[in-house]
């Protein structure tokens, strides 16, 4: 089988952890952020898990992350 070529735009964007799941960063922190409130920017700085219905996306894009 030939070797599978990495999606380079996606792996800059999702850190894999030690136990294979997929980290993301949270949308809506980019513009606009005066209308916000401190808590809602708060939660947006932490990083989150890749649901479990992107999960085969990431692993047809990322084949040897996982």
């Amino acid at each position: 089988m030939p070797k599978l070529k990495t999606k380079k735009a996606l792996a800059k964007r999702v850190k894999i952890t030690k136990k294979k799941k997929a980290l993301r960063s949270k949308a809506g922190k980019r513009h606009l952020l005066s209308s916000k409130k401190q808590n809602r920017k708060r939660g947006l700085r932490k990083k989150t898990l890749v649901s479990s219905g992107e999960r085969k996306m990431l692993k047809r894009a990322l084949p040897y992350a996982f």
